[in-house]
């Protein structure tokens, strides 16, 4: 089993920028693949960005791209997602997920919510 704390959600104007943590334990994270997803009220849940499990590659959804950059710390257990120039459309629950590669994800932290005010 695999555990995931996502912290670093909040309430952020337009153009700003919030950083989201999402801690793992329970597996050797180096083996891990990981990534990030979104729901919005009334909306499905949608990929926002993955991360390979070295960290060298990176995949995002075309509406962050340019403006969130996914990063892991496999030292610290942690990925990260810097989220930049905010959009009131951003606004979601962000949930962290982790599995044996960034496309196959089959473990969820509880999500945090980011609220961005227009």
């Amino acid at each position: 089993q695999v555990q995931l704390v996502e912290s670093g959600g909040g309430l952020v104007q337009a153009g700003g920028s919030l950083r989201l943590s999402c801690a793992a334990s329970g597996r050797t994270f180096s083996s891990l693949g990981m990534g990030w997803f979104r729901q919005a009220p009334g909306k499905e849940r949608e990929f926002v960005a993955a991360i390979s499990r070295s960290g060298g590659s990176t995949y995002y959804d075309d509406s962050v791209k340019g403006r969130f950059t996914m990063s892991r710390d496999n030292a610290k257990s942690t990925v990260y997602l810097q989220m930049n120039s905010l959009k009131p459309e951003d606004t979601a629950v962000y949930y962290c997920a982790a599995g044996r590669s960034w496309n196959v994800l089959d473990y969820w932290g509880q999500g945090t919510q980011v609220t961005v005010s227009s």
